[in-house]
């Protein structure tokens, strides 16, 4: 047996190579099985392409598979909303049905349903490959709508090669993008956000809540259309146009793709689509999700996979995204969706307790993707550390291209919550935002959307609390609104420094936004006040939040400029746990971080490679709102240090204050040597 490189690469995986390997094999011989009669899975996953509603050049063609139905209407303003007999669907086989419709019957704009029967009941759904789906303001009823504009959006600018970049991600969400307390559009994302994205050096969106989902406030992760973009936002030409004006901006767009599991309306979603419970889902206790209370996908049916295959297919075909971020990994991976355990040994990824099913259609959705788009990127959010997550396929893994590094923002979170920073361990610290698979690829972030919503809090508002809404303009002096800056800054510049091989930033924590997120729901009267971002504070001259803004800024562009991310070593220099000091190398940058809250260091000596360096970066400088206290003019030579015997000149030392952070970059240096040897082969002695 050939031994697969994921288990190569880790001896712990060893004694569990025969489950990783029939993991393997169950997803090649899955694939065969698929692409039966198909040239290949791009083939097979068309299924968009098949059912729902497609206009031909003499007629409608409407399909749908409902393998349980006795009989299916299609019902609008065309039949009175009642179910007739002229517009009933007829039965193919394998539990498909189809209708066609002379060209005048339906016209662009027109709103239709289904009407399904089956033996012991009936029931209006919304079309499962629906690719427009909108609500009534009045009524709130959702229906399906023909969308067939007489002008096709004609695209302006290429795909986007997001492997070609480090990848910046900027996570938003279209609806709360906006200052005004309301739903904002595509459009006015485009016209707004994407300039600012663009100009805060971020070169990949990671857009939330795309696919129609019936409750706002589920942050669009109880999807219930999943072909169907969301209309709340504006027409599936406006969110094409906003991925084009990113992709002229040199921004990458992925989208949060919900496949872990299903909203359980049934009306407007899959939750009891024919008359039976398991069309999509699972039967008995595996179909609902305890925690989350929706509805699990059953990933053995092929008929399931064919759906969801084709989902990935239609966004990158359709929409022309450059990828997707695939949400929950970690629930479809287990039985337990991951809540029973907290995964400190290995034996909890190989006991049984897997759905190998979930690991054979994500090792396929991956492969497909790429087959359609090889540029594409997926990632992981998986938070149990299953290995072989963002491994190719090709060496025993699930084949994504990135995981979140989910345990970082938990683990700032904790420590901000638990512990003062007077007693922080550097030493802990860089183990924490260092520890990662060498094998796989990571995206490492302070916080994501998760830690500002409602229940949580964002990590500058749990460094400054209250104090935010008193002490952010320029005339205030507070020790807490200080403190809460310098660290936020020195947090999210050691976090990217560390970073895996990506990073990201949920929209408006760039300038430490100061509210969290909170949807309308009936807990706040249905107010739109914390869906919305205050944009204005950050540019507003007498306010601080200018600072973190323009820190941010900075950060980025010296880390897309020295291209550190791809640099994977990261050389420990110094680390003393008592003073509270960590510095280490990557690339061409040396970062100094001094998290003591109250001892600055003069003349600070660490070894760091003979040359000349000078600061690149400060967190201490006048425009990031710091005091200035290091000279960012002043070249820092090496120099000579310890007894007579053994003198190392290597060695450099500089101020470092206290709550700081500075970045240093080696300078090129005409050594004295050179310039001897040009005057002697020029004939001078």
């Amino acid at each position: 047996m050939h031994t697969l490189n994921l288990i190569k690469n880790d001896s712990f995986l060893a004694p569990y190579e025969k489950i990783i390997v029939a993991r393997h094999e169950k997803a090649l011989n899955k694939e065969k099985t698929l692409i039966a009669g198909s040239k290949s899975l791009n083939d097979f996953a068309s299924g968009y392409l098949y059912f729902g509603l497609h206009k031909e050049a003499n007629c409608w063609i409407f399909r749908e598979w409902a393998p349980n139905a006795t009989a299916i209407f299609l019902v609008g303003n065309f039949s009175g909303w009642k179910p007739m007999e002229n517009f009933a669907l007829h039965p193919l086989e394998k539990g498909i049905w189809e209708i066609r419709l002379p060209l005048e019957t339906l016209k662009h704009g027109d709103l239709f349903r289904l009407f399904v029967q089956w033996k012991k009941g009936s029931g209006d759904r919304i079309p499962a490959w629906a690719t427009r789906v909108v609500q009534d303001e009045k009524t709130l009823i959702f229906n399906a709508q023909v969308w067939d504009p007489a002008e096709k959006y004609i695209w302006k600018n290429k795909w986007l090669n997001p492997k070609e970049r480090v990848p910046f991600i900027y996570e938003a969400h279209v609806g709360m993008s906006g200052e005004e307390e309301k739903v904002s559009s595509y459009q006015e994302f485009t016209e707004k956000i994407l300039p600012w994205i663009g100009d805060a050096g971020y070169n990949v969106i990671q857009l939330m809540a795309i696919q129609e989902h019936p409750f706002y406030g589920s942050f669009g992760y109880h999807v219930s259309s999943f072909f169907a973009p969301s209309s709340r936002f504006g027409t599936p030409e406006d969110l094409k146009r906003l991925i084009d004006k990113a992709h002229e901006l040199g921004i990458a767009v992925v989208m949060d793709l919900i496949h872990s599991h299903a909203v359980k309306n049934e009306v407007e979603g899959l939750g009891l689509f024919d008359g039976t419970p398991y069309q999509y889902f699972h039967e008995n206790s595996r179909r609902e999700h305890p925690a989350w209370g929706s509805l699990c996908f059953d990933y053995e049916k092929n008929e399931v996979l064919h759906f969801l295959l084709s989902n990935c297919k239609y966004w990158l075909e359709e929409f022309h995204f450059d990828g997707f971020r695939c949400d929950g990994i970690t629930s479809m991976l287990y039985l337990d969706h991951g809540l029973s355990r907290n995964f400190t040994d290995y034996k909890m990824y190989y006991d049984g307790q897997e759905d190998e099913d979930a690991f054979v259609y994500l090792t396929l959705a991956n492969k497909l993707i790429h087959e359609v788009r090889p540029d594409a990127i997926t990632i992981a959010e998986e938070m149990s550390g299953m290995p072989g997550t963002a491994s190719p396929f090709s060496d025993g893994g699930l084949g994504f291209d990135y995981r979140l590094a989910m345990g970082i923002p938990d683990y700032w979170i904790k420590t901000i919550k638990e512990i003062p920073d007077e007693k922080w361990n550097v030493g802990s610290l860089y183990y924490e935002l260092t520890n990662k698979r060498k094998d796989e690829k990571t995206i490492s972030y302070v916080e994501s959307h998760d830690q500002a919503l409602v229940g949580d809090k964002t990590v500058i508002f749990r460094l400054i609390d209250k104090e935010m809404y008193t002490c952010m303009d320029l005339n205030s002096r507070n020790l807490v609104v200080e403190r809460g800056i310098a660290l936020h800054k020195m947090i999210k510049l050691i976090t990217i420094a560390t970073a895996g091989n990506g990073y990201l930033n949920f929209m408006g924590n760039e300038f430490g936004h100061p509210d969290w997120i909170d949807f309308p729901r009936s807990g706040n009267k249905w107010s739109y006040k914390y869906a919305c971002r205050h944009w204005h504070l950050a540019t507003d001259e007498n306010l601080k939040y200018k600072f973190l803004l323009k820190f941010d800024k900075a950060m980025i562009k010296l880390m897309r400029d020295e291209n550190c991310l791809n640099v994977p070593e990261i050389q420990l220099l110094n680390e003393n746990v008592p003073d509270k000091i960590l510095i280490f190398r990557r690339g061409e940058l040396i970062f100094i971080f001094n998290f003591n809250p109250s001892k600055s260091f003069q003349h600070y000596a660490f070894k760091a490679g003979h040359g000349k360096y000078k600061v690149v970066l400060s967190s201490d400088a006048k425009e990031f709102g710091g005091q200035e206290r290091i000279d960012q003019s002043m070249a820092y030579y090496t120099g000579r240090i310890g007894t007579e015997a053994e003198i190392d000149s290597q060695f450099l030392k500089l101020y470092i204050p206290c709550r700081t952070a500075c970045v240093l970059k080696k300078q090129p240096v005409r050594q004295v040597y050179d310039l001897l040897k040009v005057k002697k082969s020029n004939g001078h002695n």
